[in-house]
């Protein structure tokens, strides 16, 4: 049987594992993250709490692994197919026609291994008219996983899933791996940004954040969505995943348009 903390265990791991990481657990859904610490320690180490704190202040691939497990890298090029076939055909075209300076900027905020800011690049790349541009700012809290995104090359077994059209943009090579061409990868910029206590750039035309803030608490959702409606521009476009809708999200100045799409209503 796993072990589960108890309150008082689990604020002394919070509070220490704060004070090397940053990483502020307090706004991410207690039994959750309760239940997703005591199943790593348990399964791979069977070490107490103290001792496996002791063990990733000691090894910094350890660390860096716990810390990577922990933030939900989880993604895969074009997933939840139906969400970028509205993107496509329903609102690309508000973006190209709100488009003011011939430049989208497009923010997808919570990056992982970069398959959702390749798709988008790969995306706009085949589908934008002819005199508008865009750029991509993806960007991570974990620098392991930001490192990895960068290289832009993957193990894909299921390749016929991608969308056809967008398969023209992979390379395969000796190992059965695939890169991205270089057209795709130059088009998108990495960084590492905290979304609980980072400054989030501004002026973005369509801000992309998807199946990251299931995990954090309501004070948390509310604060991150309202810093969302300041980083985008008047008419600009907020896209969530599919286990996600923003409640009253009037109050954050945004305006439910599709399924899955938001838009920040002018001010």
């Amino acid at each position: 049987m796993e072990y589960n903390f108890d309150d008082k265990e689990y604020e002394w791991f919070k509070t220490e594992f704060f004070k090397i990481s940053k990483l502020d657990l307090n706004k991410y859904k207690q039994d959750q993250m309760k239940r997703r610490i005591s199943t790593y320690v348990y399964r791979r180490f069977k070490l107490s709490y103290a001792e496996f704190m002791e063990l990733i202040k000691k090894d910094d691939y350890e660390y860096k692994a716990f810390l990577e497990y922990l933030t939900i890298n989880v993604s895969e090029f074009f997933r939840n197919g139906e969400q970028w076939d509205i993107l496509k055909n329903e609102v690309l075209p508000i973006l190209m026609s709100n488009c003011k300076n011939k430049k989208l900027k497009i923010w997808s905020s919570a990056c992982s291994s970069g398959e959702e800011p390749y798709s988008l690049a790969m995306l706009l790349t085949n589908n934008l008219k002819d005199g508008i541009d865009f750029e991509i700012l993806a960007t991570d809290i974990d620098d392991t996983i930001i490192s990895r995104a960068k290289k832009a090359v993957y193990k894909l077994e299921n390749f016929e899933k991608i969308p056809e059209e967008y398969q023209k943009w992979f390379v395969k090579n000796e190992f059965d791996l695939y890169g991205i061409s270089d057209k795709i990868k130059d088009k998108v910029k990495f960084d590492k940004i905290d979304l609980l206590k980072s400054d989030y750039p501004k002026d973005i035309d369509l801000l992309v954040c998807r199946n990251v803030l299931i995990y954090f608490i309501e004070e948390a959702k509310d604060e991150i969505y309202q810093k969302f409606s300041n980083s985008l521009v008047d008419n600009g476009i907020l896209f969530v995943g599919s286990s996600e809708q923003i409640v009253s999200s009037h109050l954050f100045g945004l305006k439910a348009i599709k399924t899955y799409f938001y838009k920040k209503d002018k001010k």
